[in-house]
């Protein structure tokens, strides 16, 4: 297989920029960007870090981040299985991107940036739902923001498409791949449950 490994061979394969692609680019949350991400209550958060690359799902029943300023994202870290990956790689490398979705929209809004994360009680608690606050807050600083074409979504169909959920392996069934010991039905029935006690 031939691989490209220069980047002037790369632009030429797909040709100019389409202007619009380059001038949606803003450096700061603007008010029709402000309505976006807080209608959105999921947020795909990709990070780099000593051990490579890493991208985390992120959703909540509320907006998924709230907007502190026109420069600054807070994306609470809820409780969950402790591996840390995103928050790991966040304290040894700033560098993160934000990609947002609304069901129904075709657009998905991106944002790159930096981020620290903090344990400080007041940005914590200001975030806490039935008498739990995150364990920390992931404080993002936008660098450049802009919306994304619509292809993706509508080719895929991604929320006008069949439910396909039944066709594709459950948490069990990855689980029992590893272990062919592990009781994949019982585990598949009680995981709603154990999921909505370990939301917050």
């Amino acid at each position: 297989m031939q691989t490209i490994t220069d980047i002037a061979a790369l632009e030429d394969l797909y040709g100019s920029v389409v202007p619009a692609a380059r001038s949606k680019v803003v450096q700061h949350v603007t008010p029709c960007y402000r309505d976006w991400i807080g209608a959105a209550r999921f947020v795909v958060l990709s990070t780099v870090g000593p051990e490579g690359t890493d991208a985390s799902p992120r959703g909540d029943v509320e907006p998924v981040v709230h907007i502190s300023d026109d420069r600054t994202l807070l994306l609470p870290d809820w409780r969950g299985n402790n591996r840390l990956d995103s928050l790991r790689n966040i304290v040894t490398d700033g560098r993160v991107s934000l990609m947002f979705m609304v069901p129904g929209s075709k657009n998905v809004v991106r944002v790159n940036g930096t981020a620290v994360v903090t344990a400080d009680p007041e940005v914590c608690g200001s975030f806490e739902r039935r008498g739990k606050a995150p364990a920390t807050v992931i404080v993002v600083t936008v660098q450049e923001l802009y919306y994304q074409c619509a292809k993706a979504i509508m080719r895929s169909e991604l929320w006008s498409g069949a439910d396909l959920s039944s066709e594709v392996p459950t948490a069990g069934a990855f689980q029992r791949e590893i272990d062919a010991g592990f009781d994949a039905e019982t585990y598949d029935a009680g995981y709603p449950a154990y999921a909505r006690e370990r939301m917050w």
